[in-house]
C-alpha cells in the first residue's frame, strides 16, 4: 500500500463523530449502518438468554453485528464482574477496584447456562483484573474446561487481558484448553499511550500472544487436547496511518498469530477518544488483502467487524485450506448438532439441591 501521511488531528468544530449542539453524534457513513437484529433464531436465542438469566457482550455493547453472530451459534459472554480496573480511552466498561472480589461458583453456573444455548462457538472474555495475583487466568480456565466437560461439540474462545505480563498466568488460561486465545492489541504501536490504559502496552501484548502460541502447540500434542489457535484485533480511525496499521499486523503474524480482525472504532461517548477518521470499505479489503499475502489463517476486516465478528466462521475458515469450501453447509451441520446436544444438556442438568439459584449468581443488568 502507499504511504499515507499522519491525519491532521482535527478541531473540535470538524471532529468526525463529534455531539452536535443537541448532543447527538454526527451521522455516521452509509456503510456502518445496519439493520435491527431480528428472525426467529435472534428471538428464541434472546428468550432463552433471559431465561437462563445470562446477559452477552453482544447485547450490553449494543454490537451492530448481534443478530448475524447469533444466527450463525456465536455468543459472547464477560467472567469476573464488569468493573474493570485498567481506564482505557475507547472503552465504555465501568473503572474501579473490585478488591479482589470474585464468585467461585460463576464458572460452573456460566458453564451450565451456556451449555444450554444451541450455540456452536462461544467466546469468553473478561475485563482486567490488576487486583487478582493471576490476573483471572484460573477462573477462566476453570470455566473453559467445565463448559467443554458438558459440551464436547462448542467451540470456545477466551478473549482475555494480559495478565499484567505473567507468563505463568498465560500458561494457565492455555492449559483450560481453548480452541481459540485471543488478546487485542487493540490499535498500533505510536498510539498505545493515547488509547490504552498506562498499565498496558503494545510490547506486552505481542510478548502475551506469542507465549501463548507456544503453550499452546507444546501442549496440543498431548492426547485429547485440541490445536489452539491464536488472535487478535486492531480498531482503525483512532489517528493511525495506514501503513501502521499493515505494520501491526506484520508483528502480530512475527508473534505467531494466526487470526487477525480489524474494524472501525466508533466513539461510545463524548468523554472517550474522538474518531479521526471513518476507513473506507476499499482500505478494509486491501488490509485483508495484505494479512493473506502474511500468511495469517485468516483475516476478518472490515468497517462493522468487531473483535468477536462471526467468530465462528472465522475459525472454520481458517481451518479449511479449501478457499471455495462450503462453510455455511458446516455451519448449519454444526447448529444441528449444538441443538441436540443443548437438549441433551437441559434434560440432563438441573440445580442440585442446597445451591443459590444461578439466576442469583449468573450477572445481569
Amino acid at each position: 500500500m502507499a504511504a499515507v501521511s499522519p491525519p491532521r488531528p482535527p478541531s473540535p468544530r470538524e471532529e468526525v463523530g463529534a455531539p452536535k449542539a443537541d448532543g447527538r453524534f454526527a451521522p455516521k457513513p452509509d456503510w456502518l449502518k445496519v439493520r435491527a437484529p431480528g428472525g426467529d433464531r435472534y428471538h428464541d436465542l434472546k428468550r432463552t438468554l433471559r431465561e437462563l438469566d445470562l446477559h452477552t457482550v453482544c447485547e450490553e455493547a449494543r454490537c451492530p453485528n448481534v443478530g448475524e453472530c447469533w444466527r450463525e451459534g456465536t455468543a459472547t459472554v464477560m467472567l469476573l464482574g464488569d468493573v474493570c480496573t485498567r481506564g482505557c480511552r475507547f472503552c465504555a466498561v465501568t473503572t474501579g477496584d473490585p478488591r479482589g472480589a470474585v464468585d467461585p461458583r460463576e464458572p460452573e453456573h456460566v458453564a451450565r447456562a451456556i451449555a444450554k444455548l444451541e450455540l456452536l462457538y462461544v467466546v469468553m472474555t473478561m475485563v482486567n483484573r490488576d487486583d487478582l495475583l493471576d490476573g483471572g487466568a484460573e477462573h477462566v480456565a476453570r470455566t473453559v474446561r467445565r463448559l467443554r466437560e458438558l459440551r464436547s461439540d462448542i467451540l470456545i474462545e477466551a478473549l482475555v487481558g494480559d495478565f499484567a505480563g505473567k507468563g505463568d498466568a498465560v500458561d494457565v488460561c492455555c492449559d483450560g484448553n481453548p480452541d481459540v486465545f485471543a488478546h487485542n492489541v487493540e490499535t498500533v504501536r505510536r498510539l498505545q499511550r493515547t488509547v490504552r490504559d498506562v498499565r498496558s502496552s503494545y510490547e506486552r501484548s505481542l510478548e502475551v500472544l506469542a507465549r501463548a502460541k507456544k503453550h499452546g502447540q507444546v501442549f496440543s500434542k498431548e492426547p485429547g487436547r485440541r490445536p489452539m489457535l491464536t488472535k487478535s484485533s486492531i480498531m482503525v480511525g483512532l489517528g493511525e496511518t495506514d501503513d501502521e496499521v499493515i505494520e501491526t499486523m506484520r508483528d502480530l503474524r512475527e508473534a505467531g498469530v494466526d487470526i487477525v480482525t480489524i474494524g472501525q472504532y466508533l466513539r461510545p461517548s463524548p468523554k472517550h477518544h474522538a474518531v479521526l477518521r471513518f476507513v473506507e470499505p476499499a482500505t478494509f479489503a486491501e488490509y485483508e488483502l495484505e494479512a493473506s499475502r502474511m500468511g495469517f489463517l485468516y483475516a476478518a476486516s472490515g468497517p462493522l467487524v468487531r473483535s468477536s465478528y462471526k467468530a465462528a466462521e472465522v475459525f472454520l475458515r481458517s481451518l479449511l485450506d479449501d478457499a471455495g469450501a462450503d462453510v455455511s453447509a458446516s455451519i448449519d451441520e454444526r447448529l444441528a448438532r449444538a441443538r441436540e446436544e443443548a437438549q441433551r444438556v437441559a434434560q440432563s442438568i438441573s440445580p442440585p439441591g442446597g445451591l443459590v439459584p444461578a439466576s442469583s449468581l449468573v450477572r445481569g443488568r
